[in-house]
């Protein structure tokens, strides 16, 4: 029976430069790894307009329930100037007990994990009561139009059930075993133009100027308290991440201004909620000021939130069994892939610490790592 080696397969999986949406052949690498375990497998391409087709991974070994299911992502950031590098960012090497290049921690290390772990299980366990799968992705990094999203949906219409699934994302503050993430917030951003009617400075009564308005939206934006947390949420919160108004004349008054803000959301609220709260707000001054708006909104996910079951008091058990810290259970920090699997599935995130994705040098600990493969391993024996 063919057991990986994780730090080996890490290193394979690292040297493919797969910059999203670029493939370079990662998927059909880790495809044929899995083959020789006895999935069965499918390489499933997207394509919409205005975006870069994107390769996915489906794979399945048994055909029994339940099915527990390991995602993540192969695709990664751009490395930034090599330059900055010890070493060349597609070209992994040890050192100090820690493997660097990109995609090391964020999460190339943790698919080695994961089969790494499969590969240990079903050594142990040739005839186990359920099915294992994997639901990896190329599009995680980028727009995530053509990734997780649309296998989901693929997924749906072939009616495959998936009973749990375990996310790899980096989801450890400092320490690996400190926080499994058991949910996250929503995310929207908005952009809004006002328009007024341009003119001369020194008569502003024949002109109405746009960014009169847009100050007054914006400060009330930042001055909405959505709430104030809950049990498993810290507090909504809003963030103006761009002001743009078109003007090179300091003697003219301009006929645009425009904004960008995003608002992370507990599960007090939905982006429609949201989007109707905004809108009022919008409408009121831009009426008081005479002016004329347009809002754009782009919705990245809901928030949502995994509630305690037996899989995920097991996965705390044994964390701390392995890592001797007990993790919290926590929805802190951005998006993920989690936000569409759930709609299938109940999920959870765990995998490596993450003080050092998307940096220059980024690197996993070869005890980490090992450690990390042995929580996954040890998962699978629990769950079947």
């Amino acid at each position: 029976m063919i057991i990986f080696n994780e730090v080996k397969l890490a290193k394979e999986l690292i040297k493919f430069p797969s910059i999203t949406p670029i493939d370079s052949g990662v998927m059909k690498f880790l495809e044929k790894k899995l083959k020789k375990l006895g999935f069965e497998t499918e390489i499933i391409e997207f394509k919409e307009k205005n975006f870069k087709p994107v390769k996915n991974l489906y794979a399945r070994l048994g055909n029994k329930k339940p099915n527990f299911c390991f995602a993540g992502h192969l695709d990664v950031v751009p490395p930034g100037s090599i330059k900055d590098w010890s070493v060349n960012p597609f070209k992994p090497l040890v050192k100090k007990g820690h493997l660097i290049g990109r995609g090391a921690n964020d999460m190339k290390s943790s698919i080695a994990a994961f089969v790494t772990a499969v590969s240990v299980f079903i050594s142990k366990n040739k005839k186990f009561n359920g099915s294992i799968s994997f639901l990896i992705t190329g599009d995680e990094e980028g727009d995530a139009v053509n990734g997780t999203k649309k296998v989901v949906n693929y997924l749906k219409k072939k009616r495959e059930k998936i009973n749990f699934c375990l996310v790899g994302e980096p989801t450890n503050p400092n320490r690996l075993g400190e926080m499994i993430k058991i949910g996250r917030r929503g995310s929207i951003t908005g952009n809004i133009i006002v328009k007024g009617v341009q003119g001369h400075v020194a008569y502003p009564h024949r002109a109405n100027n746009p960014s009169t308005t847009i100050v007054e939206i914006l400060n009330e934006l930042k001055k909405i308290k959505f709430d104030r947390g809950t049990k498993n949420f810290q507090p909504s919160n809003l963030e103006i991440t761009r002001i743009n108004i078109d003007n090179n004349a300091d003697n003219v008054i301009p006929q645009t201004a425009e904004a960008t803000f995003n608002i992370r959301f507990n599960n007090k609220h939905s982006s429609d909620s949201i989007k109707k709260k905004l809108n009022k707000i919008f409408q009121r001054k831009c009426k008081k000021n005479n002016s004329k708006y347009k809002v754009n909104y782009s919705v990245s996910g809901e928030a949502f939130l995994t509630k305690k079951n037996s899989t995920t008091l097991m996965i705390q058990k044994i964390i701390k069994r392995i890592t001797k810290i007990k993790p919290k259970l926590s929805t802190t920090g951005g998006t993920s892939d989690a936000r569409f699997i759930r709609k299938i599935s109940p999920c959870l995130e765990f995998g490596l610490v993450g003080k050092n994705m998307h940096k220059v040098d980024e690197s996993v600990s070869l005890k980490d790592l090992k450690a990390l493969t042995k929580i996954y391993e040890n998962i699978l024996q629990n769950y079947f």
